[in-house]
């Protein structure tokens, strides 16, 4: 199937506009999300004024300036408390580091009784020369630490092991998972699992794909489902993705505060929107009521899709959806308790379009992300 140029739904530019707001630059953001400057800051001239209350706007411009400036307020307060959470993980030479940089404006006395370092060992420490075995690990562990962090310490050891191994690194799984244990760090997913059983009689459908989850390149096979996200004000709110089976890329998704077939709908035309032709497309469902709904079959047709029912009771059928909910909920949902929709869909937004799509590395296509595995397509 063929690509078209870059297409974007109203919600993806929305979003982009409101992480501006929030600080992030366009360069960080264009980069991050696959999305031209200039197109970007089309978008923000295109969503000014601001309003900031009932009776009082101001300009994007102003708006940042005022963000950035109490973004620098909180850090002066903060930045003490946030250095020492962060450096403690770190190696020796890091710290080391950070009391000589800030021996001045604080005693060594002071810094190494705040980190609970002994001081003896930080004067030690600048008396002696490393040896280079000893260099080679601390910039390993410096190393692991730099992609840990990066993963918002979603990686473990293999994956951390692979993308070492992609920057040359020369080091085994083994040592990997040495290391991380002596730094005391390890992958924070969250396994959970809920059992779901159903007693409504449900029709059996026609099951084209079977389990046949390979396929041959990108916009052949799509597979779709519904999960729930719980906010702590708006309770429990609903996530619809769409997976191309080839990339495992989301192509589209959509997140409501009702389980329609609209829903349903709205992220298969999400996913639509940068492929010319999705005629033939294979779409993957279950047997919920959103997707046997006539509006959503008719909206399949239309667009010369062929929709493929998993069995009843059969979540294997749908697996490769269902994994990407559940890795989801145990790298961001479950280390959360959003307040309400708004902050639970821009953390969803972000996971998918910044992280999940463009950063984080996948098995299954040769731990390449998978938008790269898309875009070679």
């Amino acid at each position: 199937m063929s690509k078209t140029g870059n297409r974007y739904s109203d919600e993806f530019k929305q979003q982009i506009v409101e992480l501006y707001n929030a600080g992030k630059p366009v360069s960080a953001l264009s980069s991050e999300y696959g999305v031209a400057t200039v197109t970007i800051y089309k978008w923000i001239n295109n969503l000014s004024p601001i309003k900031v209350s009932e009776d009082e706007t101001m300009s994007a411009k102003d708006y940042q300036s005022m963000k950035k400036r109490i973004a620098e307020l909180e850090m002066e307060n903060e930045i003490l408390k946030k250095g020492y959470r962060h450096i403690r993980k770190k190696t020796l030479n890091e710290l080391v580091k950070f009391i000589t940089k800030y021996r001045e404006k604080y005693t060594v006395k002071l810094i190494c009784k705040v980190l609970k370092f002994p001081r003896s060992t930080y004067y030690k420490a600048l008396l002696s020369v490393p040896s280079k075995r000893i260099l080679e690990r601390q910039q390993l562990q410096e190393d692991i630490l730099k992609t840990y962090y990066k993963s918002k310490k979603r990686y473990g050891a293999p994956k951390i092991h692979k993308m070492l191994l992609k920057d040359g690194k020369s080091i085994s799984l083994k040592r990997v998972q040495r290391y991380m244990a002596s730094l005391g760090i390890r992958s924070i997913v969250v396994k959970k699992y809920k059992p779901l059983s159903s007693k409504a009689p449900v029709m059996e459908r026609e099951n084209l794909l079977n389990q046949a989850f390979d396929a041959d390149t990108i916009n052949q096979k799509w597979c779709t489902d519904i999960t729930y996200i719980h906010t702590i004000k708006d309770g429990w709110t609903y996530l619809a993705s769409v997976m191309d089976l080839y990339s495992k890329k989301i192509m589209g998704y959509a997140y409501g505060q009702k389980m329609t077939s609209d829903l349903a709908i709205k992220a298969v035309e999400n996913a639509c929107l940068n492929v010319e032709d999705t005629s033939g497309i294979i779409i993957q469902t279950d047997l919920g009521t959103q997707y046997t709904s006539h509006q959503f079959m008719n909206y399949i047709a239309r667009k010369n899709m062929l929709q493929s029912f998993s069995g009843k009771g059969n979540p294997y059928d749908n697996a490769c959806i269902e994994s990407f909910h559940s890795v989801l909920k145990k790298e961001e949902v479950h280390h959360h308790h959003y307040y309400d929709f708004n902050i639970a869909s821009k953390a969803i937004f972000e996971y998918i379009e910044s992280w999940y799509n463009r950063e984080r590395i996948h098995s299954a296509v040769n731990y390449m992300t998978p938008q790269s595995a898309y875009d070679a397509a």
